[in-house]
């Protein structure tokens, strides 16, 4: 058996402090390797919008140790409603009708709370560098200072953006769907980018409307409003998504450009939007971007690795982005962990790892049609389903939903979000 207090660990490198970042840095961290994560901004995002973690993902965080605490922080949504352009209600559901999830299984938490969790796991183990990121990456042998594990020099040169130097034996990108380590690596975004033709908004507003622990949602064709309440709070989270023919790509760097965008399509809506425009003009926590989806043929290159949204962004769409980024970081410190080669690794994790990857992203056909029609009578079908369903007996109905896709092959028959099981990895001590 090997002497791991005499073998030097491994050194790596992650780019990225959201989800997929600690999450790698955990196991990477179990398994024996010496983890530093460097995140572009100065400390953790609390708060923010709500995110899923299902299925496969939920045994994921189970071994981490950490589902107590998200189970805690777990959000009750208890009523989805669905409006006319009028403002009029079309149906109210129980929101697992649509989402496909598994009420008290499956968990809905603030994307912090998730954040705080993983960071709370790994934080004492691993080196965090904030405000800083990466500037380049040079994978060229015999560059740069060596690393106590590549002495010779075999490694990632990495230079930093607040002008620091660094080799590593490996560099992996969890910086999410517009990744910087991306486009060092494999070149322009636009070649992995697939735009599934919405926009949206999203930001913090007054909580004026009497609205808790509920989603209230307003639709025309192609455009969507929607307020959510996520307890009893001040604020609501407020969306405005709209359908828009090719990315506007003008509007990706311009805060103003962006909201004028937003401001002009929804102009003539009524409901609350007049006042969603308006609290959008004063928000400081704006969030534009693309609905898209990063579909790559590879996700290593090297001794780099891409994880989660950085290598396969599903799109808010699918309700997995993030539980695709906690097991694609479990797949890949556990492929690395065994196999010594990192080819071999990264190899392992691709292979693992893809078909479960695939079939979530092909989630997106469904989720979009129930939340977004883009025409009027995509919308009065969505409305005749949602009104069928809301005079079912609870439990006995549930939508065309966005988790409802079915894999092939070897998962064949089990819910996208559940089509992987997890397999043990050997812990580096235990390698030969």
């Amino acid at each position: 058996m090997r002497d791991i207090h005499t073998t030097p660990r491994r050194t790596v490198l992650i780019s990225g402090a959201s989800v997929a970042g600690p999450a790698l840095a955990f196991w990477l961290n179990r398994y024996g390797f010496a983890v530093t994560v460097v995140e572009k901004a100065g400390a953790l995002r609390s708060g923010g919008y709500p995110i899923d973690v299902r299925g496969t993902a939920l045994e994921v965080v189970r071994k981490m140790g950490i589902l107590p605490r998200l189970r805690d922080a777990h959000i009750d949504l208890r009523r989805l409603t669905f409006l006319e352009g009028d403002g009029g209600e079309v149906a109210s559901v129980n929101p697992h009708t649509v989402t496909g999830g598994v009420a008290g299984r499956d968990l809905e938490v603030r994307r912090g709370d998730l954040t705080d969790a993983l960071y709370a796991a790994v934080r004492d183990d691993v080196e965090f560098l904030f405000d800083d990121s990466i500037e380049t990456l040079d994978q060229s042998d015999q560059r740069g200072p060596s690393s106590p594990s590549s002495p010779s020099g075999h490694g990632v040169d990495v230079s930093f953006r607040g002008g620091g130097r660094r080799m590593y034996d490996m560099v992996f990108g969890a910086d999410g769907l517009h990744s910087r380590t991306r486009e060092l690596l494999f070149g322009p975004e636009e070649q992995f980018h697939r735009y599934l033709g919405y926009c949206f908004a999203g930001f913090t507003m007054r909580n004026t409307f009497g609205l808790s622990h509920e989603t209230v949602m307003w639709n025309s064709p192609g455009r969507a409003a929607a307020l959510y309440a996520v307890g009893d709070n001040d604020d609501v989270h407020a969306f405005l998504n709209f359908a828009h023919p090719e990315p506007p790509y003008d509007a990706f760097r311009n805060p103003e450009a962006q909201r004028d965008l937003v401001a002009a399509v929804f102009a003539d809506a009524g409901w609350e939007v007049p006042g969603m425009l308006a609290a959008m003009r004063d928000a400081d926590d704006l969030f534009f971007d693309a609905v898209s989806q990063i579909r790559m043929p590879r996700w290593s290159s090297g001794r780099a690795a891409l994880v989660g949204d950085a290598a396969y962004a599903p799109s808010f769409l699918t309700g997995q982005g993030s539980s695709l980024a906690l097991v694609g970081a479990y797949m890949l410190a556990g492929s690395l962990a065994d196999h010594r080669d990192h080819t071999a690794g990264f190899a392992a994790y691709e292979h693992r790892t893809r078909e479960f990857v695939t079939v979530n992203q092909d989630l997106v056909g469904e989720g979009d049609a129930t939340l977004f029609p883009t025409t009027a009578r995509a919308l009065e079908q969505r409305n005749d389903m949602l009104r069928k369903l809301s005079a079912m007996p609870s439990g006995e109905g549930r939508a065309e939903g966005r988790t409802e896709g079915r894999t092939e092959g070897r998962a064949e028959g089990r819910p996208a979000h559940s089509a992987l099981t997890l397999p043990e990895f050997m812990p580096m001590a235990s390698c030969p």
